[in-house]
């Protein structure tokens, strides 16, 4: 297991240099450029701002530049604040996390429980509702469901803030109790779980009715264990590996795919970032929002095959 890890940490690696290679030279064919804006300027301002951030040399030779950079750890500097793209990442990261992670277990908790109850009882009331739920969660986008709730908890009943992000700014305050604001925490992390949460739902349901129908429950049953026993230790372990399977890529979706949420709240977030930089062709802030990116995909489809050995014993990895 360890030297399957490892392998897989290293490989890490030229993933993302070649992530890097491909969204380097897509951005530079796409027109325009950091610096065009709607009045022309002078011809040798023009010049001489290109020049300074090393966008007059050749396509390849800034592409040897910025490898041969990232290669170091320098992500380079955003072209509109001239700030450095890691500390903007870092900053604006650290809250997507939160966001996605808290989404995340959200969606996890919920989802799970939900399919559970609908699959132990299938056909009944219980699994009507959690289908129900499943498919209006699934139906309403997260940008509709945020401004429903906006406007009854927030403009309506008054008990949540809508503005900004309520959790700690820096990772040395994740455990100071007065850098949370859980006011302008609640809505974001809701907006964004429901979706997730009605799949993983669906698919729990799915995965729980299909373990039910196999031998080894009826065996079980036919030994005389007890439900409880047959559910907590035959059944939720078995019916958990379809359930891991897409809980990388929602981690994933939740931490990229935040910023219309973002946008909403008016929180800095990665997101944000990213769609920001792409509008104003900010080529740093692009390709090291891309990495981030990049990076937590990889993270975790890792993590999700190391919890495939952990559920399921019957499979290792060499």
């Amino acid at each position: 297991m360890f030297a399957y890890t490892f392998r897989r940490i290293l490989w890490i690696v030229p993933v993302l240099l070649v992530i890097a290679t491909i969204t380097f030279f897509l951005m530079q064919a796409v027109p325009g450029g950091p610096f065009v804006r709607e009045k022309d300027r002078p011809p040798a301002i023009e010049a001489a701002i290109q020049k300074q951030y090393g966008l007059d040399k050749p396509v390849h030779e800034q592409y040897i530049t910025y490898m041969g950079n990232l290669l170091q750890g320098d992500l380079g500097i955003s072209f509109i604040d001239r700030q450095p793209v890691d500390e903007k990442i870092r900053t604006s990261g650290f809250i997507s996390l939160q966001i996605a992670l808290l989404s995340l277990l959200v969606a996890t908790v919920a989802g799970m429980t939900l399919g559970t109850i609908s699959g132990l009882n299938h056909n009944g009331p219980a699994d009507y509702a959690g289908v129900l739920f499943a498919t209006v969660g699934a139906s309403i986008p997260n940008f509709v469901l945020a401004a429903f709730l906006v406007i009854v908890f927030s403009v309506n009943l008054g008990w949540f803030d809508q503005l900004g992000w309520g959790g700690p700014k820096t990772p040395s305050e994740i455990f100071d109790p007065s850098a949370y604001d859980y006011k302008k925490m609640v809505m974001p992390v809701i907006a964004l779980a429901a979706l997730p949460a009605a799949y993983i739902a669906r698919v729990t349901r799915a995965s729980i009715l299909e373990v039910l129908n196999q031998d080894y429950i009826r065996t079980a049953r036919a030994k005389g264990l007890s439900e409880r026993r047959v559910v907590l230790g035959h059944t939720l372990k078995n019916a958990m590996i379809p359930i891991l399977t897409v809980l990388g890529p929602i981690t994933a979706l939740l931490v990229s795919g935040s910023f219309i949420i973002e946008t909403m709240f008016n929180i800095n977030g990665i997101g944000r970032e990213f769609v920001t930089s792409i509008q104003q062709r900010d080529y740093g802030l692009i390709m090291g929002t891309t990495l981030f990116f990049a990076l937590i995909v990889a993270i975790a489809s890792l993590i999700v095959d190391l919890l495939y050995a952990v559920v399921d014993p019957r499979i290792r990895y060499r």
